[in-house]
């Protein structure tokens, strides 16, 4: 196989996680549940929390501080910033403009979208396509998530598996020495909304008594339904990146998988053939952040040597939508 010749690169990475834990014990004073039940069906030991005070947009500026400060940059720089959450700070206007003023990155567009879980990678795939396209020279990705305010927290199956954080990547054009985004993937499939969502409190059923009642403006989730799904998307989207990368399962120093579950990401390292000693693991820690996992993680493994300059890395995800994403990168 040719190894794909990148047009875009992965400058530098950050994070930020709020300070509160909140451990396996501490759910049992919530809800009927037990630190035994939740590690043996996740892998989740314990997971952070945002106060009232740490907001989506505050999460967000703070890991896009660390990412910008480690490429050299300034916020005048950034050409465009990209956010990706599922939690925004409101319904209008962006989180991303919210993002652009408490940076003061004054050169910069800046707009949301929500692909859940999947963000980020959606996100490094439209960085690179607004660079290739001579739109932008220096953009930053951010995937930022407060699930602590969307989750039902009398709900034991969902309260769980959630936390918050944020990460950041600044992407800018590839340099020609083989480095950067060697391939990406996406794909979705709305048939299968219901299975992973939150049925009230938008425009089509506007949050009112009843829905506060139902409680149907927090996430709902089809546990064993979502499970397969995601283990036969996150198996194709590895698959496929790979191809398109122009390099095998061998070659990758380290898998970088959406953190939702363990069960989840061994299945998908087994089918991708890659050992568990090169798979990068911190959802007992965090929990399920959404689409603030894989950059959370990315930033980890580099910041602890398991990735760093010329280290060949497979990102996967799914999530909500349902959508699934996939990229290798030679950081």
């Amino acid at each position: 196989m040719t190894e794909t010749k990148p047009r875009a690169r992965l400058v530098s990475t950050g994070r930020f996680n709020p300070d509160r834990v909140m451990t396996n014990q501490e759910m049992e004073s919530l809800v009927e549940t037990n630190d035994e039940w939740i590690r043996s069906r996740t892998g989740i030991r314990e997971r952070r929390i945002a106060d009232k005070d740490t907001h989506a947009s505050t999460m967000a500026a703070a890991a896009g501080s660390v990412a910008l400060g480690r490429a050299g940059l300034e916020p005048a720089d950034v050409d465009l910033i990209l956010l990706s959450t599922a939690t925004p700070d409101r319904l209008l206007p962006s989180t991303a403009c919210d993002v652009q003023a408490l940076l003061g990155a004054r050169n910069a567009g800046a707009y949301d979208f929500a692909t859940a879980c999947s963000g980020f990678l959606y996100g490094l795939s439209m960085a690179e396509a607004h660079v290739t396209a001579g739109q932008a020279e220096t953009v930053l990705v951010l995937a930022t998530e407060k699930m602590s305010s969307i989750v039902d927290w009398t709900d034991r199956t969902t309260c769980v598996l959630f936390g918050d954080g944020a990460g950041a990547a600044v992407v800018q054009r590839a340099n020609g020495d083989g480095r950067g985004i060697l391939s990406g993937y996406m794909k979705s499939d709305g048939t299968l909304a219901e299975l992973l969502w939150r049925p009230g409190g938008g425009a089509r059923i506007p949050l009112d008594i009843m829905v506060l009642d139902e409680r149907s403006h927090y996430v709902k989730m089809a546990g064993p339904e979502v499970f397969k799904s995601a283990v036969r998307a996150m198996c194709e989207a590895a698959e496929t990146a790979l191809r398109r990368a122009g390099v095998t399962a061998e070659e990758i120093d380290l898998l970088v998988p959406h953190q939702a579950n363990m069960r989840i990401i061994e299945a998908t390292a087994k089918y991708a053939g890659i050992p568990m000693d090169r798979v990068f693991v911190n959802v007992d820690r965090y929990g399920n952040m959404s689409s603030a996992s894989i950059p959370v993680a990315l930033d980890e493994a580099v910041e602890q040597g398991r990735a760093g300059p010329g280290s060949l890395v497979l990102m996967v995800a799914f999530g909500a939508g349902f959508t699934w994403a996939a990229n290798v990168v030679r950081l």
